[in-house]
């Protein structure tokens, strides 16, 4: 069975203002790609983190079948609320530890639901470093910001 891997990656021009998130979605056997698929789009006015929000919610939506996977995101505030801060949101009625609503609570709402189906690692790399998948995810998410600027 190959090991799929996402690597998932948002854009913002102004922030906020219009955006874009990409995905590279890789299967490999051993150190082998067998199969990669691209998956970009925008939106007018939005946030950086709202877009790296959802490539990784694209990533896990585009799977056709419960799957292992692991996303590869350069957001630490992805991999980090999604694996650790998402539980006390929760516990405390989607609200921080100071008390303010959490932001973007129906993307990681949308986020976990995904994450449910699927048996999901999450790994992060530093962005802009020379990582080549990230690198196209990176470049995915600008084409997909491109339609929305002026």
């Amino acid at each position: 069975m190959p090991e799929l891997y996402a690597y998932t990656d948002g854009a913002c021009s102004g922030n906020p203002g219009p955006g874009g998130w990409g995905v590279l979605m890789v299967a490999k056997e051993g150190s082998s790609v067998i199969k990669t698929r691209d998956l970009s789009g925008g939106t007018v006015e939005t946030t950086n983190n709202q877009m790296e929000l959802t490539a990784a919610i694209m990533a896990l939506e585009a799977l056709e079948k419960p799957s292992k996977i692991t996303i590869v995101t350069d957001s630490s505030y992805v991999k980090d609320g999604i694996t650790k801060w998402i539980f006390a949101w929760k516990k405390n009625g989607w609200k921080t530890a100071a008390k303010k609503s959490v932001k973007n609570e129906e993307l990681w709402k949308r986020l976990e639901n995904a994450t449910q189906i699927h048996d999901v690692s999450w790994e992060w790399i530093k962005g802009h470093a020379g990582h080549l998948e990230n690198e196209r995810a990176d470049e995915l998410a600008r084409n997909g910001m491109e339609p929305f600027k002026n």
